[in-house]
């Protein structure tokens, strides 16, 4: 079995490589989450590297126990930290091996691999995280059939383009793997495709 926590730092390093190459407008540029940035999303992904456990507590109290609270409050302040300091969190052995309470690897996993392409599918550049690490996050999403997410994927035949890889049966939605991460984490494409949210 594939050791996924050995998939978290090239993620991060190959995220990192990109923004360092990019135009500084890059990070200011929008992201597949609503109303973030590229900084947002950087700054969010990497509260580990900077947050102790108990500097997270105190954060998820004072935001009431609600973690997208949370996660928009550091993300709207860590936003606008140096970009060398988002650089070396990046980079930071402690950002590789952490795995989020109750997630494990394939949790930190996920969190890289998805974030990544929240910023990488609006920039139209390649994924950064390698193919099979994003084929593993796609197996994670369609295990659990949409419902981290709240996607729903009944009737639905997912085919990556760029790899063997499909699920399901039904109506094909075929794109490359990464953007079918992003569909399954409940993003909306540039090109304007979603798939349908459900309540559950």
């Amino acid at each position: 079995m594939t050791d996924l926590q050995s998939f978290v730092a090239p993620t991060y390093h190959g995220l990192a490589d990109l923004l360092a190459s990019a135009p500084a407008e890059t990070w200011d540029a929008p992201s597949l989450c609503a109303n973030w940035q590229v900084r947002h999303v950087i700054a969010h992904v990497t509260m580990a590297a900077r947050l102790t456990p108990e500097q997270f507590g105190a954060e998820m109290a004072a935001a009431g126990g609600d973690f997208t609270v949370l996660s928009d409050t550091v993300a709207a302040c860590d936003a606008s930290l140096p970009l060398a300091d988002h650089m070396d969190a990046l980079r930071s052995p402690l950002m590789h091996a952490w795995r989020p309470p109750g997630g494990g690897a394939a949790g930190a996993l996920s969190h890289a691999v998805i974030h990544s392409l929240d910023i990488t599918v609006p920039l139209d550049r390649p994924a950064v995280a390698p193919r099979d690490a994003v084929v593993a996050v796609l197996d994670q999403l369609t295990a659990a059939n949409g419902a981290y997410f709240g996607v729903e994927l009944t009737g639905l035949r997912l085919d990556a383009a760029d790899t063997d890889w499909s699920w399901g049966s039904g109506d094909a939605v075929r794109a490359d793997s990464g953007h079918l991460v992003a569909l399954l984490s409940g993003r909306t494409l540039p090109d304007g495709r979603a798939l349908q949210r459900v309540d559950r």
